[in-house]
């Protein structure tokens, strides 16, 4: 099992795929890295090679966020909004969509199980 930036990559699945479960990384950027290693696409992860894997962990520790990193990034530029009052950190801070959707339906993924008010009869 092939073990890049703390994640155990599936065995039984291809390269390109098996490099999206490391937080960071979809599809594209794995296509990208794999062309630069000049390994097959194709090939599963059970049979890659010891120097593949360590190519594979130097290229994506040398040139991209993963992992903590991105997630610690992620988290910071959230916390600096939330902490300069912008509309955008108010929208984080009451756990409401930030994009401009509609609230007066849907957004429940976002705003959770209903909360039933009573006394609200139109």
């Amino acid at each position: 099992m092939a073990r890049i930036a703390g994640v155990d990559l599936p065995n039984n699945k291809r390269v390109v795929i098996a490099l999206t479960y490391i937080y960071g990384i979809g599809k594209t950027l794995a296509k990208r890295i794999i062309d630069e290693s000049n390994i097959d696409p194709d090939i599963r992860v059970n049979k890659l090679t010891d120097e593949e894997i360590a190519q594979l962990r130097s290229i994506i520790e040398k040139n991209y966020k993963i992992e903590g990193e991105l997630r610690t990034e992620v988290s910071m530029n959230i916390k600096r909004l939330i902490d300069i009052g912008s509309y955008r950190g108010l929208r984080h801070r009451r756990s409401l969509p930030l994009r401009g959707q509609r609230t007066r339906t849907n957004a429940r993924t976002r705003k959770g199980k209903k909360k039933t008010v009573a006394g609200r009869k139109k």
